[in-house]
């Protein structure tokens, strides 16, 4: 059992009435630390009552307050924390306490709350005469974000002592993460789990979920040299049998003859349906494991475990596996749904710079999607973490694949800038990386885009810049020829009805997909990206 000083923060968070101050207080007093209720905290550092901030300076001012405060106590340590109940909506916040912090989320139902906040008149945002409507509004507005929160407590009919005894529980097994959830066809669900250190709780990761069957765990050998016999060793400690396989690395062995050898490595050890195949590496690694779950036995269950920035932003998400053929990329394949994503930045730490760099593409492709505060960030000086990054850009890409999963439509705005990528990495017989070919392919559908009068001029200004001041190319060599890049285009899977589907930016933030674009005009922004 872990003991109680050796515990990060505990940080107890959730709508107002609760009750996380009361039950903070008592876990505190149980375990011997420092209370910190950051409402309190504001009020002793500003002299001025909550509601009088509000009404005076704003909403905007407490939060940025809220933020700050949240800052200074996660570079402390031993401290058991109750935020106020919007502290942790920002995604920023969230994973601000995330790093350090065990972060529990306590509920309970309407009547509650509102039979425990009868007398209070201190809470501004249920000023009015409609608190149930208020409350009832706010708790659909911060459903998603709560639901981020990796470990949750229902106090609804339950006394201080009891939930203080089950917060401390959670805090003696927890470790810090981030809980990102993603709903599937006919109702199921999985969870990305986001946080440093989580490898090597994989095993109590999976068996939480009944993921506890054999494990084959497919890596290659450059990410098995450092990260594959520490996780066979944890699933050996708690019990699991599990054997490590190994595949040569790179694109150029994403074939039907590598996934025969999966097959046979899964006969040999004698994987049945009650075992899991853990994905243990890059994109490629993650399509040839996924494609070989999912066709093996007519399926069996999946884990992955990106040790890629590239994987944990995008290749990992959405249940899209495949391999190559010679004449394109991933022509033969399968979704895939996982059941879990065990995202540890720690693994980062052995990825080549160039490798970083190039999952970086796919994290400005997001930003450009969807999240132009991310974009921003990029442009500046970047989000306040790692764990902060890989969110955000998870989250672009969570909600479009809920939305469409068996990308029928919407789901194509993940390609922004592929259809150019694909046909830079086959005409380079796969020598330029899928990330770099990303960052070219990104500034060619920008200038495109503007071409076609779909964006302002300022569109791909920033776009190349970003790219470049992540340390990604912005042109090809003078040798490669924009009518061989155009054929190699004609056998990219994402042509509909014969023609070639290209999504452009619109914005920053906005994009849309066309199939309509004169030859013309995609040789032309090819021709834009050769070397002068």
């Amino acid at each position: 059992m872990t003991s109680h000083a050796s515990l990060p923060n505990i940080v107890i968070t959730g709508f107002m009435g609760v009750g996380k101050s009361a039950v903070g207080r008592e876990v505190a007093r149980r375990l011997g630390r420092t209370f910190i209720d950051m409402d309190e905290a504001i009020e002793r550092q500003t002299g001025t009552r909550i509601a009088d901030i509000f009404a005076q300076q704003g909403e905007a001012v407490f939060r940025a307050l809220e933020k700050e405060l949240l800052r200074e106590l996660s570079m402390q340590r031993e401290l058991v924390i109750a935020t106020g109940g919007g502290a942790l909506i920002p995604p920023e916040n969230r994973a601000l306490a995330a790093r350090t912090s065990i972060v529990i989320c306590l509920h309970a139902g309407v009547d509650t709350i509102l039979e425990r906040l009868a007398d209070d008149d201190t809470r501004p945002l249920l000023a009015g005469n409609h608190r149930r409507e208020t409350i009832q509004q706010l708790l659909a507005q911060r459903a998603a974000a709560y639901a981020e929160i990796p470990y949750q407590i229902d106090t609804t009919g339950r006394t201080v002592d009891q939930v203080a005894q089950e917060v401390i529980q959670m805090a003696q097994t927890g470790i810090p993460h981030l809980r990102l959830p993603v709903t599937i066809p006919q109702g199921g669900r999985y969870d990305i789990l986001v946080g440093a250190g989580l490898l090597s709780h994989a095993p109590a990761l999976m068996a939480q979920r009944g993921l506890d069957g054999p494990v084959a765990i497919v890596s290659d050998t450059h990410v098995a040299a450092h990260w594959g016999p520490p996780l066979r060793d944890a699933f050996t400690r708690a019990g699991v049998q599990a054997r490590l396989i190994t595949l040569p690395p790179g694109e150029a062995h994403k074939t039907l003859d590598t996934i025969r050898q999966l097959y046979d490595a899964f006969l040999t050890m004698g994987l049945d349906r009650s075992g899991v195949v853990v994905a243990l590496g890059g994109g490629v690694i993650g399509d040839m494991a996924g494609f070989a779950a999912a066709t093996y036995l007519r399926g069996v269950r999946l884990v992955q475990i990106p040790t890629s920035l590239l994987a944990m932003v995008d290749a990992s998400v959405g249940g899209k596996t495949g391999v190559d053929l010679p004449q394109g990329k991933n022509l033969v394949g399968a979704f895939k749904q996982p059941e879990l994503v065990i995202v540890d930045p720690d693994t980062l730490a052995t990825l080549p710079a160039e490798e970083f760099r190039n999952g970086l593409a796919e994290v400005i492709k997001h930003g450009i999607i969807a999240d132009p505060d991310l974009f921003a960030q990029l442009e500046g000086s970047g989000p306040e973490s790692l764990e902060s990054l890989i969110a955000r850009a998870l989250r672009v890409k969570i909600q479009i694949v809920q939305r469409d999963p068996f990308e029928q439509g919407e789901r194509a705005y993940l390609n922004l800038g592929h259809t150019f990528a694909h046909a830079i990495e086959r005409v380079s017989q796969y020598t330029i990386p899928h990330g770099q070919a990303v960052a070219l392919g990104l500034i060619a559908a920008a200038r495109l885009a503007q071409n076609q009068h779909l964006c302002a001029a300022q569109v791909p200004q920033r776009v190349e810049q970003v790219v470049e001041r992540l340390g990604l190319p912005t042109t090809l060599p003078a040798s490669y020829e924009p009518q061989a890049l155009l054929e190699a285009m004609g056998t990219d899977k994402k042509r509909h009805q014969g023609r070639l589907r290209f999504v452009l930016p619109r914005a920053i933030g906005r994009v849309a997909l066309y199939d309509d674009i004169p030859r013309e005009e995609v040789l032309a922004a090819l021709a834009t990206l050769l070397c002068k």
